[in-house]
């Protein structure tokens, strides 16, 4: 065999795992997603954004019940892409701290429950600038920036949220526009 006919070989079977890998990742994100495991895990849901939002001082996300707030928002409000890229991301992290740590999520302590995150942060990070816009837009949001986006938006307009960690006041009056915040003052929640 001469070595045109090889190199010719080996760059086909090359771009044919290349499309075979790149196919099977499209069937991956375009697929309908199963919302049946999305509910069937709530209890997990709930353990992630607990891990986003603790409860401190204030109430954390569980108090503040983001986890129905989180999965109503990825059935009804996510598209497809993003859908199955969350759905993903929950086995992917329930897989990743039983092979790592040899227990589910939720059993994981609070620092392991962090590494497990911060290392779903760095892993679904988009690239920068416009190639960071394709990515989204073409593969849908990663896991981690659905769930933070979810539980902060769900925590902050809960009630728990808006009248024990933010600044509530149920009748503002009149409007000012720029108003100094006081030292040690919570940032305001609107209506």
């Amino acid at each position: 065999m001469n070595r045109r006919k090889a190199i010719s070989r080996i760059l086909f079977a090359g771009a044919g795992i290349a499309i075979a890998s790149g196919g099977y990742k499209w069937y991956e994100i375009n697929k309908t997603p199963d919302t049946g495991f999305l509910s069937a895990n709530s209890d997990l849901v709930a353990s992630l954004a607990e891990t986003i939002i603790p409860s401190t001082d204030t109430p954390g996300a569980k108090e503040a019940e983001v986890a129905p707030v989180i999965i109503k928002m990825v059935k009804d409000c996510t598209d497809r892409k993003s859908q199955n890229n969350f759905i993903t991301g929950l086995k992917d992290i329930q897989s990743h701290c039983l092979i790592k740590y040899g227990k589910p999520y939720q059993s994981c302590l609070p620092g392991q429950q962090e590494a497990a995150l911060t290392y779903f942060e760095k892993k679904g990070k988009p690239y920068a600038g416009i190639l960071g816009k394709a990515q989204t837009k073409y593969l849908g949001k990663s896991f981690f920036t659905t769930l933070k986006e979810y539980t902060v938006e769900g925590f902050c307009t809960s009630r728990q949220g808006a009248t024990k960690a933010l600044a509530y006041d149920y009748v503002p009056g009149n409007y000012h526009g720029c108003v100094p915040l006081k030292p040690g003052q919570k940032a305001w929640a609107t209506n």
